[in-house]
């Protein structure tokens, strides 16, 4: 039986935010409910017209409804000191064990040109602590992004990253036994396929288990002239093997979303699933300008 995924409506979020960051673009909403609320994590990033001035931050807020947000005055994650992230701090994911959360993000060096997927925790989203790099320098990742994190059937914990390989963007995957780590390497489970909307990059996106023994990840794939789409992926429980694939994706940029200088970007970065509900809320980004909500649907087939 093949999960089927329908989208049933689509809002823009809205957020209250204060100077500067109401000048910012923003986009990568990490969202998960706790304690009756709704919270965010959002990568912001400052309007230049030269790219290089251009340097992300990591911003919380907090909402009870999942569209409307009231953010912080200050960034919860800031670039810098260190070399890693001293140019941007980017693509936050969430997770969170024995206490503590574990925030995963990539970090920017512009002098280098490099990214280094890196971590911070804490007992509180408000006094996280950088923690440095997440893999070892000789961990065979190129600029190591978008991190994605998981606990398997077992209790176990999988991270899915993007890295860059020969022009290309892929999925990677590792294995630890606890968030801190250390992270095992393992197989990739899945490659881009020709003739396909997902030809050439792939991305990671977040993982839903509203059926635990079919864990489904929406997942970011592109052509090679970076036509970005949202898909599904089915795994096994314990996330050893594909067990289906769409053929299509489920999300693109609409029409009506996008102008002529637009990229034609839609990309997956966090998942809700809705109590007593099969429903799943699809946090995404367009165009790297509108950060919006999909409500799913799901069926057997």
């Amino acid at each position: 039986m093949a999960p089927r995924f329908s989208i049933l409506r689509t809002d823009e979020l809205n957020f209250e935010r204060s100077h500067p960051l109401s000048e910012f673009y923003i986009l990568s909403p990490c969202v998960w409910r706790e304690a009756g609320r709704c919270h965010i994590l959002l990568r912001a990033v400052n309007r230049s017209d030269n790219p290089v001035l251009k340097v992300a931050r990591i911003y919380y807020g907090s909402g009870t409804s999942g569209i409307d947000f009231v953010m912080d005055s200050e960034p919860v994650i800031a670039p810098g000191p260190e070399e890693d992230d001293r140019d941007g701090c980017e693509d936050p994911t969430l997770a969170s064990e024995g206490g503590s959360y574990y925030v995963y993000y990539s970090g920017w060096n512009q002098e280098k040109k490099v990214g280094q997927l890196l971590a911070a925790s804490g007992p509180d989203i408000h006094r996280l602590k950088k923690r440095g790099r997440v893999f070892a320098d000789d961990a065979g990742f190129s600029n190591a992004k978008e991190a994605t994190i998981v606990q398997a059937g077992d209790g176990t914990w999988r991270l899915f990253l993007e890295y860059a390989h020969d022009g290309k963007s892929k999925i990677g995957i590792a294995a630890a036994g606890a968030l801190e780590g250390p992270w095992s390497f393992q197989e990739p489970l899945f490659e881009a396929r020709p003739d396909s909307w997902d030809s050439w990059h792939l991305s990671t996106g977040p993982v839903s288990i509203v059926d635990p023994t079919a864990p489904v990840m929406f997942y970011n794939g592109a052509t090679a002239d970076a036509h970005w789409r949202i898909g599904w992926i089915e795994f096994d429980e314990y996330f050893t093997h594909v067990t289906d694939r769409c053929d299509e994706p489920v999300i693109a940029p609409p029409p009506s979303k996008r102008e002529a200088e637009d990229t034609d970007i839609a990309f997956a970065a966090s998942a809700v699933e809705r109590p007593g509900s099969p429903e799943i809320e699809l946090y995404y980004s367009i165009a790297d300008r509108w950060v919006m909500r999909a409500i799913l649907g799901r069926s057997a087939v």
